[in-house]
């Protein structure tokens, strides 16, 4: 008991990824560190030198660093095993920290349009901002398109959809910066005003990025499937596994930066359990070894339930060898190998006869077929005569 629970407590904390884990916890600390400087930076730098723009990245560059502490979180907990509780794993954290990431800038967005709005309405009002802001909105310029590099290569190489999300995050600020560093050259050539429209500009944004964000994770959220493309080339890796006849009822929904696979596909009817099992898990394994997925559930069909008649309506076992022993008149025979196909809203039966009575099978069989004629339940009837008994 003491081994197990050890056992537990150790995969509670372990990542499922451990590289990809490690990654993004380097490069997320990377970026904390470099924002927090340009917040100070940025927002000192503004408020002394009358630069609303500048101030405005800099509460860009706040975002980027209250984010990545967000992104920190969800790493850790979205990189645990599955667990009792949560069976599929805990990727999806990942994605409602996109979410609340996408809401959080799209807010700060339409805050900084709002207020540099606000400030053009009095024209009189606004001030010359001093070239030590040029310098700050240049640094902070080359500083963030150097994460984004940094980080994207990073959320490439262990696929990341979060990281990848936080490195265009960066982008969107080098693009930001770029706007401040010539709403501030315009100041400095005399056109005030440019200070306060390159704020606002900064505001929409972020706030188109906030925005994106959001109805990308929450797109996921409520189950979307994976792109067109994607699901075609998985529905072809189906249809190659061998033994796979046929395929319907393909769904996928996303998890992160993986997917779910449910799939029906069609067998041959007649084939054993054992062997539409292991169909089933050559199709499995072959999706997961040449898709970016998760897990992969596979319904085995002996037809195509989506054309042939229900068979649910049907008798169980027990009550259908009563009814073949009433219909044969000897109740001995069914207690024989029986096997019993449920196909198109009705049933095939294969009935294997003992050794000592093969010289009835011709009899028997002529009998099967009227009755396969007259009852509506039973399709077929064949009598095999190269069996013993069970």
């Amino acid at each position: 008991m003491k081994n197990h629970t050890t056992h537990t407590d150790k995969t509670a904390f372990e990542p499922a990824n451990p590289e990809r884990y490690a990654a993004a916890q380097k490069s997320t600390w990377v970026s904390i560190y470099v924002n927090l400087i340009l917040t100070l930076l940025q927002v000192a730098g503004g408020f002394v030198s009358h630069s609303q723009a500048l101030m405005a990245d800099g509460l860009h560059s706040l975002s980027d660093l209250l984010s990545d502490v967000l992104v920190l979180y969800a790493n850790r907990h979205g990189n645990r095993h599955a667990d009792a509780k949560h069976p599929y794993g805990h990727a999806r954290v990942e994605t409602a920290a996109t979410l609340i990431l996408g809401a959080f800038l799209a807010a700060l967005g339409v805050g900084l349009l709002v207020a540099a709005a606000i400030r053009l309405q009095h024209p009189v009002a606004l001030q010359s901002v001093n070239s030590f802001a040029l310098a700050i909105a240049l640094l902070a310029l080359f500083a963030k398109e150097g994460m984004f590099r940094y980080m994207l290569a990073i959320a490439l190489r262990v696929r990341s959809q979060m990281l990848v999300a936080n490195a265009w995050h960066a982008r969107s600020d080098a693009a930001s910066s770029l706007v401040v560093v010539v709403g501030i050259i315009g100041n400095l050539l005399g056109y005030t005003f440019l200070d306060l429209v390159a704020a606002a500009v900064v505001g929409v944004m972020i706030a188109h990025m906030g925005g994106k964000l959001a109805l990308e994770a929450l797109s996921e959220l409520i189950d979307t499937g994976l792109d067109a493309e994607e699901v075609e080339a998985i529905k072809q890796t189906l249809l190659n596994t061998h033994g796979v006849v046929g395929l319907h009822d393909l769904r996928t929904r996303k998890m992160a930066d993986n997917a779910l696979v449910d799939a029906h596909i069609l067998v041959d009817p007649k084939i054993s359990v054992s062997e539409g099992h292991y169909i089933a898990e050559s199709a499995r394994m072959a999706v997961l070894n040449n898709h970016h997925v998760m897990d992969v559930m596979v319904h085995i069909d002996p037809e195509d339930d989506m054309q042939a008649k229900h068979n649910n309506k049907l008798p169980s076992r027990p009550a259908l060898l009563a009814q073949l022993a009433a219909r044969l008149g000897d109740k001995h025979l069914v207690s024989n190998r029986v096997v019993f196909h449920y196909l198109d809203g009705r049933v095939d039966v294969e009935l294997y006869l003992p050794i000592d009575i093969y010289e009835q099978a011709d009899a028997l069989q002529a009998r099967c077929n009227e009755i396969a004629v007259d009852d509506s339940l039973f399709r077929v009837i064949h009598i095999h005569r190269n069996h013993a008994q069970k």
